[in-house]
């Protein structure tokens, strides 16, 4: 499957969220909002796909990233859901691998989007994602993230090449 989105993103363990928040405030970035999220990963034989639901609205995200923790390309579908009935379905049809329950902290300068998230069960972090389409030039993009890596001064070691998805089950977390 071909996706026309993709973003170059990082991953990172965050020691200080309070630090992030004050470069983002001297960067200017736009605070977008606070939210609750729940995803659901189910068994897939190819990338990862999870229902992503929030009190505002739903999607279906399926996504192909490599695990590693140098910034690295994230292709993806994604699909605006309603109602129960597509959930239901999913897990009779492929079961679920895991559940990641998060709050975010969304903010926004041009095209880069930065979450803060604390996740049940594993802590503090922040992702960095610099957003393209099919006209972007991915070069451009991972300089991008390497830019705001260094401002938000991460470390290498707080870089993490896997999702919440895998942290929680390789740890055995319970978010039910």
């Amino acid at each position: 499957m071909d996706f026309e989105n993709y973003n170059v993103e990082i991953k990172a363990k965050c020691s200080s969220p309070v630090e992030i928040r004050k470069i983002l405030a001297n960067e200017n970035a736009e605070f977008k909002g606070k939210l609750n999220q729940i995803d659901t990963y189910f068994n897939v034989n190819t990338g990862r796909l999870k229902l992503r639901e929030t009190d505002e609205e739903n999607h279906l995200i399926h996504y192909n990233r490599p695990d590693r923790e140098e910034p690295k390309i994230s292709e993806f579908g994604l699909y605006k859901t309603q109602g129960t009935m597509l959930k239901e379905l999913l897990v009779k049809a492929l079961g679920v691998l895991t559940i990641v329950d998060k709050n975010r902290e969304i903010y926004l300068i041009n095209n880069i989007k930065f979450h803060i998230d604390e996740v049940k069960g594993l802590g503090s972090f922040v992702e960095i994602e610099a957003m393209g389409n099919g006209n972007s030039d991915r070069s451009k993009l991972l300089e991008q993230c390497k830019y705001y890596i260094k401002l938000l001064r991460i470390k290498d070691h707080e870089l993490l090449p896997f999702s919440y998805s895998d942290m929680i089950a390789d740890n055995n977390v319970n978010n039910n």
